[in-house]
């Protein structure tokens, strides 16, 4: 409703005055009736023609002006008085209702004409331009009754171009002193570049007051009766807005408040005819309706008349609602789409960047159907040996005119162009009279067609088909029955680019600044106070009204107040002697609706003084808006003819810089910080150049607004010649927590060291390559943790404040320009690397071999940078030797721009990692787009969210990435629509949200109509889930459900006007919802379970989840990683039959996630067994069995099984997934398990307490083992996951760089968990990138060893467990109980000992090496002894308990625990039989009641383990047990190499071993090289419990042996069974003559066991 108050300036004069108008009220029906007429005659009178402005000023219009000038107080003149009742002659008092809306109604009731513009403005076009957004007649018109503006006398002293001086209304003509302009004033308006202008020519010189045309309406006493009778209705009154700061008052309102009622305080009635929605006090944030909602919901008119308002101006609005953020932080307000072109502003490096990408699209235009179809390509991978396959799938093709679909068999290799024309066999006899190429196979149920020119195996589509065992469904159509709507147009190729049109209709992720008011609106009434104050007597009062104008123009200018402005307010109010004590008044935020009594203490200065002083502040005002205009521009806009140009490489002065201050301070940050400073840093490549530099530490201060003050030079020792081209600088700011306050919400506070409170970072070169001069306003996003009020949290959430800092750079008399270095193409100097002397030739190539360059040390860098010319064969190493380069100096540059222009050209995903922030470099980017460019689109667009978060690396918007993705965008609508979700994600990214935001506007752009109606629809629609999840997240659990059938309903309303692309996938098209179906999960984030209707009659019902609450990019970056180790294994033969969902962030905390159909949690899974289902082996393959009843079915599910969950193992330990439990782990009917829920990566475990829930390295329990192996015993088909699991991970390990080239270039996108390289560490670390395949192997296999020993998986059921042993025998006294024994036995239960000796001992492996003692017991009337096991620290353990419970008694000496050399050998643990056995001895002859007690007799108490071995212990006692050789069989698979002067020995699997009593054996590997007499060569593997079938994965070395020795050798290999109270028995064995292998290459191979001899 700004668009009268704003205009009419009302200012009530008294509240007495205006009283008695409210003798009666109108009712609510009343006033909106009234009020929508007041409306429909507003607008009518808004539609008068820009063309009725005139370069002359008619005589009408100076007779008009001359009326005026004779006006004093009657404000209201009517040329055709004679012929209209005049609103004097009207008693406002006596007017009915009936009489008031005819009033209303009455056309010709107060009209005027039109007033006549000024003719041309003295401003110069480029500033008249900026400061009206939109044309005068354009942006309102006066309301009827109201006098249209003013026209002006300018001074004498001003050039003018008006053919006749015009004198002002009131007939005053002000002196003011002329400005002669050498730079025209930019208003950075429109845009968001930091440091870029938006510049115009100027046409003539600039002059500040008189180039404005200042338009004042003003109200007649009777008008302002009538007007107030309105506002005086309930309905009104009730919704009336409160004054704001920016209000603007008339002049003839401030003379009757300053003649009439000077200590009036009261609010105008008339704020209620305010036409901007925007401005009423319950708007907070501001909100815009959608595009799409403005179309087509109508209705909006009759629910609010004003509404109407809304919708016309919606495109004048958008011109200053929101403030844009730029590429480091800085704002402007930004150009609307539908300001008028004439007068749009552009950024000169968006337009430059424009002109670009119109270049761009003419190398795609929309005749071209290969760049162009207007649909979807389906997915393609390619496969190793797909084409050589003879696997045979069935086809179902659905033909036009066929009842039945056309069904037959071919070949997965076969090319999709081939079954097309089998497909057409049933169609046409003669297939030389049909075009093959002109048809395409539709994929059914999707809006995707196969790729004719690849095989159709390779399709993603058929390979989920395969995968999943389900019917292949195409349909053969012709391109022009295809669906192509979103294909560009001849239109769309001839629409000029422009990068702001159409992003008013994406959602802006902050709440932004905006002002109500245009600047020229500020400043028309910023010269009526001039005017006033120099004409009226009450100068105080007026000069106070200066200062407020002033202080809304500093508020509209982002609450920026140079020094020049304070310190003409503080001469202002001294000239005429205004009191000190006002100054709260002035700079309090009330605005003009609170007039501050004027003092008239002291004597008035003289009229001179005063003068002096408003000339003084009018050009601080102005030079404030030159500032505020010119701090984006480049140098070389206003660059003269005659100003110099100076190389920057030449340049020897040193980089300095002035810290003016921080603008715009909140209260909140005056009361809990003390101080702040400053961190200057300059960096290039991601690091800094020269350390950093603090600045002091200040407080705030106080003027208009609160600011921070630090006006210091900060100089760099580092000359600018010195500078490369893409320097950065950056300034954080911090503060320091106010320690005596207690409003802060933080009580910890006083503990807390500084806190950085916003960063922003500035090019020191601009995109023209001019370095940075001049005073710069830089502004800087910091996020509101503090709030005002102690405790409360803001509305929705994440909210971000802008602060402003004013930093001066130098200004030279020329410019400095950076030129690049000339590199003479002619030179080759490629050397070989043969050449170079074997010792170096080693280390470089050690270097070379390594995988990134994170390890490198200073030397390494330093030695590979002088050896790069000999590196030019290893291609892929470049980015080790660009990384090494000692500088980036302009005066070496030459020498690495010669390596490059020599350089091999790299893979694509090799030259991704030179895209990261350690090279800056442009010519190094360019080049490695050009190598990108190889990259397939199927491949790119699995790397995009890469590709977009490398962006914030860019210098300049207009970059070969930018242009790169925006070309690869116009070929392919994939790329195009992912683009657009991940563009639009990364808006909220404070820093970087404005080069993202053009770079979205460029593709909604060149993207066409259809593309961008598209997208918009689906932006829509996540709008409507994301409040429908809000709405059901906030409900109470059993309103939950009504909450979502009721709010459901507006996305039904939504599909029911359209269909829609599925954000997720664009091939699915759903064009409604399947409400019954619709519900919601018990979670925390309660997301929604959503079905909905396939567009497509032949395709299936579309299921997908929405969520809010959760950050679902951790989600994304994780199934992206495995989607490429799947790919990865693809193209290697290996399918590991991953389960591969799509996962969406659509905004910040909220997204879609595809639901995989016919899938449960393990969880909902195992609770069909009861609680203690996770416990139990079977539920698992009992639920796989329900589903897959035959046995054929089941086999083929368990193998899904093994191979799925070998996948699973490796990416998850890879990427450090963590938080792992049953509730997050899917298995589907088909066998197919799959991990969800990525909240936790790269090793950031979930913790209880002080401990990892996730101790073990992947989840591996004993149901899934039961499945792998068919049953509870292993088996073989646990050899062929365990070598899954390891040929999946060292194929993962050969791509480690590219797996840590895509994880840094997400750093900055701001995940939780991965903020630094340090990160990147854990993933590093875990693919083992210097070992051999033999030893990650090995590695591996020890890993599903510990993981499916592991009991971490099951700790919860621990703790379930341990609180159910309280009452199962426990003490319940503090009596310490033995850890090996959970119960407390007594004598009166065992019976009391009659003898006890240590009677032997046993080696034993558990899994390491050590002895165990066998105790042998003789009870008090028993005839045969029982035996007990205990170790050495189980004794210990009995002893130091008993010292616990008898600590005055004197006890038996314990053996020393400490030995020298090695503990666990046969000689210690003699020794310890004889010292414990005399320990036992004394123990037993002591102290009844030592001897006697529970704890010793729970230590003699049998455990299980005591009773399996009690029968062999027994036979012990007749004698040493003798070795069985049994029977002999099963193989074993060996592993035999030799590098390095070593033979590596590879004990890998063994399978069907025998045993002679059927029992299954313990078996272990030992070897020997022979001849060896003494035994030195034997190698021993660890033993494997209770197997026939062991998985060993062991590496056996043999150093220091020449190949000719290994010839006269032979290898022994013997198997077998580790026994605990007998020797070990002998399960088979083999011999290997080594001259019978090629030791130059590894031999894998099974060999079958016999009954050799062994040693």
């Amino acid at each position: 409703m700004a668009q009268i108050s704003s205009n009419n300036k009302f200012k009530q004069c008294s509240s007495s005055l205006l009283e008695p108008a409210r003798t009666k009220d109108v009712d609510k029906e009343e006033a909106l009736q009234m009020e929508a007429e007041a409306l429909a005659k507003l607008q009518k009178d808004r539609r008068v023609s820009d063309n009725q402005r005139d370069f002359e000023l008619s005589s009408s219009t100076r007779q008009e002006a001359q009326v005026h000038n004779n006006q004093d107080y009657d404000l209201m003149v009517f040329p055709e008085a004679d012929s209209q009742k005049r609103a004097v002659d009207i008693d406002v008092e006596k007017l009915t209702q009936a009489e008031l809306e005819k009033l209303l109604l009455d056309d010709s009731f107060e009209t005027r004409k039109t007033p006549i513009l000024p003719v041309t403005p003295v401003l110069s076009p480029s500033f008249s331009a900026q400061f009206y957004l939109r044309p005068t007649i354009q942006r309102e018109q006066w309301p009827p009754g109201l006098s249209g503006p003013s026209t002006y006398t300018l001074p004498s002293t001003y050039p003018s171009t008006y053919s006749k001086p015009v004198a002002f209304q009131n007939g005053l003509n002000p002196r003011m002193p002329t400005f002669p302009s050498t730079e025209p004033i930019y208003l950075s308006l429109p845009g968001q570049s930091p440091y870029f202008s938006y510049p115009l020519t100027p046409a003539i010189p600039f002059h500040p007051q008189g180039g404005l045309p200042i338009y004042r309406p003003v109200v007649s006493p009777d008008m302002a009766k009538l007007f107030d009778k309105i506002a005086s209705t309930s309905e009104f009154l009730k919704n009336g807005k409160a004054r704001t700061d920016l209000e603007i008052t008339s002049s003839k309102a401030t003379v009757n408040n300053l003649q009439l009622s000077p200590k009036s305080h009261d609010i105008s009635k008339f704020d209620w005819l305010d036409l901007d929605p925007l401005s009423k006090p319950k708007v907070d944030n501001v909100e815009v309706l959608h595009h799409e909602e403005e179309k087509n919901v109508p209705g909006l008119l009759a629910e609010d008349p004003w509404d109407a308002v809304l919708l016309e101006e919606r495109s004048l609005a958008s011109c200053h609602l929101e403030r844009k953020k730029d590429p480091y932080g800085t704002s402007s307000l930004p150009t609307g789409s539908s300001c008028p072109r004439e007068i749009e502003v552009q950024n000169e490096e968006v337009a430059a960047f424009c002109q670009s990408i119109t270049k761009l699209r003419t190398n795609f235009p929309y005749t071209n159907h290969r760049t162009n179809p207007g649909y979807l390509l389906s997915p393609v991978t390619v496969q190793r040996n797909i084409c050589g396959e003879n696997a045979s799938v069935k086809v179902s093709i659905e033909i036009e005119g066929f009842q039945l679909p056309v069904t037959f068999t071919c070949d997965v290799s076969s090319t999709v162009e081939i079954i097309i024309m089998q497909a057409l066999c049933w169609v046409h006899d003669d297939l030389n009279q049909v075009d093959v190429g002109s048809y395409v196979l539709k994929v059914c149920g999707q809006e995707e067609v196969l790729q004719n020119n690849y095989c159709l195996g390779s399709h993603e589509y058929i390979q989920n088909c395969r995968k999943w065992d389900t019917e292949i469904k195409l349909q053969l159509l012709t391109f022009a029955a295809m669906c192509q709507n979103l294909a560009r147009t001849a239109e769309d190729d001839e629409t000029p680019v422009d990068v702001n049109k159409h992003l008013h209709q994406i959602e802006k992720p902050y709440k932004e600044l905006m002002t109500r008011h245009p600047v020229e609106e500020l400043l028309d009434s910023y010269h009526t106070q001039v005017e006033l104050a120099l004409q009226v007597e009450n100068q105080h009062r007026a000069v106070d009204q200066v200062i407020k104008a002033v202080r809304k123009i500093c508020s509209a200018l982002d609450g920026v107040e140079t020094l020049a402005i304070t310190e003409s307010v503080k001469k202002l109010r001294r000239a005429v002697n205004l009191p000190r004590s006002k100054s709260a008044d002035v700079t309090s935020l009330s605005g003009g609706g609170n007039t501050s009594k004027s003092s008239t203490r002291g004597s008035l200065n003289p009229e001179n003084s005063v003068q002096a002083s408003m000339d003084q502040l009018t050009v601080a005002v102005y030079d404030l808006l030159r500032l505020h205009a010119n701090s984006d521009r480049s140098p070389a806009d206003c660059a003269q003819s005659s100003r110099n140009i100076k190389e920057a490489w030449t340049t020897t002065e040193q980089l300095q810089f002035t810290v003016f201050a921080a603008h715009g301070i909140s209260s909140n940050w005056v009361s809990n910080y003390e101080k702040y400073y400053l961190i200057c840093s300059l960096s290039h490549n991601g690091k800094d150049l020269f350390k950093p530099i603090q600045s002091k530490k200040v407080g705030t201060y106080k003027n208009f607004f609160y600011l921070i003050k630090w006006d210091e030079l900060i100089l760099f020792p580092i000359q600018i010649s010195q500078l490369p081209l893409e320097s950065l600088l950056h300034l954080t700011l911090f503060g320091i927590l106010n320690q005596s306050s207690g409003s802060s919400p933080d009580s910890n506070k006083h503990r807390k060291g500084p806190e950085a409170l916003g960063k922003v970072s500035l090019p020191l070169f601009d995109f023209k390559r001019f370095l940075t001069c001049g005073t710069k306003l830089l502004y800087l996003w910091t996020s509101s943790h503090t709030s005002p009020i102690p405790g409360t949290v803001p509305k929705k959430g994440y909210v971000m404040e802008r602060i402003v800092l004013q930093v001066d750079f130098p200004s030279p008399t020329f410019d400095i320009l950076y030129t690049t270095p000339q590199v003479d193409r002619s030179i080759i100097q490629q050397q070989n690397l043969e050449t170079l002397e074997n010792d170096i030739k080693g280390k470089l190539i050690d270097i070379l071999h390594r995988d990134s360059s994170l390890g490198l040390s200073k030397e390494d860098k330093a030695f590979l940078w002088e050896k790069r010319y000999y590196c030019l064969r290893h291609t892929n190493c470049l980015p080790k030797i660009l990384a090494s380069a000692p500088n980036w100096k302009w005066v070496n540059l030459a020498k690495t721009y010669s390596l490059l222009q020599q350089w091999p050209p790299l893979h694509p995903l090799t030259a991704l990692e030179l895209l990261d922030s350690k090279f800056a470099d442009q010519e190094v980017r360019s080049l490695a787009v050009t190598w990108i460019e190889a990259i397939g689109d199927d491949e790119l667009t699995d790397l995009l969210p890469q590709f977009v978060q490398a962006l914030k690396y860019e210098i300049y918007l207009n970059s070969s990435l930018v242009r790169f993705l925006l070309s690869r965008a116009l070929g392919n609508i994939r790329i195009a629509h992912n683009l657009y979700w991940l563009l639009k994600d990364a808006l909220h990214d404070a820093q970087f949200g404005a080069r993202y935001e053009h770079v979205l506007g460029a593709l909604l752009s060149v993207g066409g109509k259809g593309l961008r109606e598209e997208l918009l629809k689906q932006t829509r629609l996540v709008q409507l889930l994301g409040g429908v999840a809000e709405k059901v997240r906030q409900a109470s659990g059993s309103t939950r459900q009504v909450v979502l059938q009721r709010s459901i309903e507006r996305v039904q309303s939504f599909f029911l006007r359209n269909k829609c692309r599925l954000p997720l996938n664009p091939s699915l098209v759903a064009k409604e919802l399947n409400i019954k179906s619709c519900s919601f999960f018990n979670s925390n984030a309660v997301p929604l379970k959503l079905t909905m209707v396939n567009d497509d009659p032949m395709g299936e019902e579309i299921n997908v989840m929405f969520k809010v609450g959760e950050d679902l990019r951790q989600d994304m970056l994780a199934l992206q990683m495995i989607k490429i180790m799947d790919k990865i294994w693809l193209k290697e033969g290996l399918d590991l039959r991953m389960v591969i969902f799509k996962c969406l962030s659509t905004g910040r905390d909220r997204g879609m996630v595809e639901l995989v159909p016919s899938s449960d949690t393990l969880r909902k899974i195992q609770v069909e067994y009861g609680v203690t289902g996770s416990f139990k082996d079977k539920p698992l393959a009992d639920w796989l069995r329900k589903y897959n009843p035959s046995e054929e079915e089941y086999e083929k599910a368990s193998e899904n099984f093994i191979y799925s969950c070998a996948g699973c193992c490796v990416a998850t330990y890879v990427l450090g997934i963590c938080d792992r439990h049953n509730d997050n782990i899917m298995l589907r009917s088909t066998g197919h398990m799959f991990h969800i829920d990525f909240g936790k990566f790269l090793g950031h475990a979930q913790m209880f307490g002080s401990f990892k829930r996730d101790r073990a390295p992947f989840v591996l329990t004993s149901d899934m083992a039961y499945v792998i192996n068919g049953g509870e015993k292993p088996t073989i088909r646990f050899q062929l996951f365990v070598d899954l699991c390891c040929q999946a991970y060292n194929l993962i390990r050969k791509q480690t760089n590219l797996f840590l080239n895509l994880l840094s270039l997400m750093i900055p996108s701001g995940l939780p968990e991965l903020t630094s390289i340090q990160d990147l560490k854990y993933v590093r670390d875990a693919l083992q990138p210097q070992t051999t395949d033999a030893e990650a192997t090995i590695f591996f296999t020890r890993l599903i060893e510990s993981s499916l020993g592991s009991i971490a998986t099951k700790f919860n059921f621990f703790i379930h467990n341990l609180a159910q042993l309280r009452f199962s025998g426990l003490p319940s006294n503090d009596e310490p109980i033995l850890s090996f024994s959970p119960k407390t036995y007594s004598f009166r239960q065992d019976g009391r000992i009659k003898e006890v000796s240590v009677f032997t001992y046993h080696k034993k492996y558990n899994p390491d090496k050590h002895y165990i003692y066998v105790v042998r017991i003789l009870r008090e009337g028993q005839l045969e002894p029982s035996f007990v096991f205990r170790t050495f620290d189980e004794f210990q353990e009995l002893h130091n308990k008993l010292s616990i419970i008898f600590p005055l008694w004197k006890l038996p000496g314990f053996p020393n625990r400490m030995v020298l050399g090695r503990t666990h050998i046969k000689d210690v643990a003699a020794k310890r039989k004889i010292e414990l056995n005399s320990y036992l001895q004394s123990l037993m002859s002591a102290s009844a009641d030592v001897a006697e007690c529970d704890l010793v007799c729970t230590f003699f108490h049998p455990l299980l383990r005591d009773e399996k071995a009690e029968g062999i212990a027994r036979s012990a006692v007749a004698g040493p047990f003798s070795p069985t050789p049994g029977q002999i069989g099963g193989a074993v698979k060996l592993s035999v190499s030799y590098r390095n002067g070593t033979l590596f020995i590879m004990v890998m699997h063994i399978k069907d071993l025998v045993t002679e009593d059927g029992a299954d054996p313990n078996p272990y590997v030992k070897t020997y090289l022979l001849p060896d007499t003494h035994k030195t060569s034997k190698r021993k593997t660890k033993i494997s419990r209770k197997t026939r079938n062991p998985t060993f994965n062991e590496m056996l070395v043999y150093s220091g042996y020449s190949k000719e020795t290994l010839k006269q050798r032979e290898l022994q290999l013997s198997v077998l069974s580790a026994e605990s109270l007998r020797e070990n028995f002998f399960l088979g064995g083999i011999t290997l003559p080594l001259k019978d292998f090629n030791l130059s290459k590894e031999t894998v191979k099974w060999y079958q066991l016999t009954a050799a001899t062994y040693l």
